[in-house]
């Protein structure tokens, strides 16, 4: 599952309803629903999270939380290191290795680093 399909599911259930109920409700197919909430479906674009969100009738800071866990949910990620150091292609290629063997608890922990570090970085 991705960050998003998660949230979408919690959404879902908090609201009561089936995948299909909600599938009829914004036009699209229950098996496009699962596929979105299981992570084998990409990021959903533009039109289909304001579908989303108007269905679930949220706002503001929720909409945003929605937003922003879209963005991060692309299952299929591509990292260009063209141009950067040694260091940044092995550290890439290292994860693309090696994310499979890590728990949840380590993925957190890391998650938690790189946004610290970038909290930081555009403090400055």
């Amino acid at each position: 599952m991705t960050p998003f399909g998660v949230r979408l599911r919690e959404l879902r259930e908090e609201k009561g309803v089936s995948q299909k109920e909600m599938a009829e409700a914004i036009g699209v197919s229950a098996a496009y629903l699962s596929a979105l909430e299981h992570g084998r479906r990409g990021k959903p674009s533009w039109p289909m999270l304001q579908k989303i969100l108007g269905y679930f009738n949220v706002i503001w800071d929720e909409a945003e939380e929605l937003s922003s866990l879209a963005n991060a949910s692309d299952p299929r990620v591509i990292v260009d290191t063209s141009g950067l150091s040694p260091q940044a292609t092995e550290f890439a290629n290292l994860i693309a290795e090696r994310i499979r063997l890590l728990d949840t608890a380590k993925l957190s922990d890391f998650i938690a680093q790189l946004r610290n570090y970038t909290a930081v970085k555009t403090e400055k």
